[in-house]
């Protein structure tokens, strides 16, 4: 199956409605996609991928397989609910975390920042454009999420020497709004549920960046935009480089289905069947609308 890839600068210009038919069909039935030409600097990519990189090599890695995790792998005893993975996390917002990563020096921290501001641009435009495909308001998810947090998950996937004993990390749902994730160009391992069948996510071509839906996602939409399984494997050739970014609704946000986009509920059937005679030949959709405004 080919994953759905979006040209964002699509839209905005005569592609528009094109472009968001493409992100909504993306958003609905697959709930992962890619994006390319997303506005994110290439050479602030770059840097963001040797920095983490170096950090890992020089801070991270010698300690991961000195862990009793990885000696474990080697007398072939590992536990199925632990995860081959090497990771921490820089919370950006609403207050940074930075100060407190073991190690993380200056020019790290400065361009893990500017990473962070790119992509919530980036992810706002998605909020935006996914909004005005549900036919709500474009600052809808933007507002419900009442002042998004936002944090970026760094991982590396170490390389593996029995990577039939071990998940890189477990299949999961991830719980929150939007994630934007700048992976690996060489090394594999990603793999996304469709349709009962496992999809692996190709390494990264000319930095594009991967997005799939959260469970938020799915709530606010009532179920229209899909939070989809997904799962990473560890790989034997290679280490895997993961920059996941969350933007994810904030702490005190209340999140329920968009009213515009429930059902018609608590009504008498009679009552639906009146109206329904005169607007049988009427969208259904538009039916359920006025419904919902006639009868509550």
């Amino acid at each position: 199956m080919e994953i759905p890839v979006i040209n964002i600068t699509q839209l905005y210009g005569e592609k528009r409605s094109e472009t968001l038919s493409l992100l909504h069909n993306a958003c609905a039935q697959w709930g992962f996609f890619w994006l390319e030409n997303h506005g994110v600097s290439e050479d602030l990519m770059n840097k963001m991928k040797g920095l983490v990189n170096k950090y890992y090599e020089q801070d991270m890695e010698k300690n991961f397989y000195g862990s009793g995790m990885a000696k474990m792998l080697g007398d072939e005893k590992v536990s199925s609910n632990v995860d081959w993975e090497c990771s921490f996390m820089y919370r950006h917002q609403p207050k940074s975390n930075s100060h407190d990563i073991p190690k993380l020096l200056r020019p790290c921290r400065t361009t893990v920042f500017e990473y962070a501001e790119e992509v919530i641009k980036l992810a706002e435009q998605l909020a935006a454009a996914m909004s005005e495909n549900l036919g709500l308001d474009k600052d809808y998810i933007k507002k419900a999420f009442s002042e998004p947090s936002v944090g970026i998950k760094v991982a590396k996937y170490p390389k593996c020497s029995h990577p039939e004993l071990v998940m890189g990390l477990r299949e999961h749902t991830d719980a929150g709004g939007i994630i934007l994730l700048f992976q690996d160009d060489l090394v594999p391992g990603l793999e996304f549920l469709k349709d009962g069948k496992w999809i692996p996510v190709p390494p990264t071509e000319g930095n594009r960046i991967f997005v799939n839906l959260g469970d938020q996602i799915e709530v606010m939409t009532n179920g229209i935009y899909k939070s989809i399984c997904h799962r990473v494997l560890p790989n034997k050739n290679g280490s895997r480089l993961s920059v996941a970014t969350f933007y994810n609704p904030g702490d005190d946000a209340i999140i329920s289905p968009a009213p515009k986009l429930t059902y018609p509920s608590q009504y008498r059937f009679q009552d639906y069947l009146n109206f329904y005679s005169t607007t049988k030949f009427n969208d259904k959709v538009s039916r359920f609308q006025t419904t919902k405004e006639i009868l509550k």
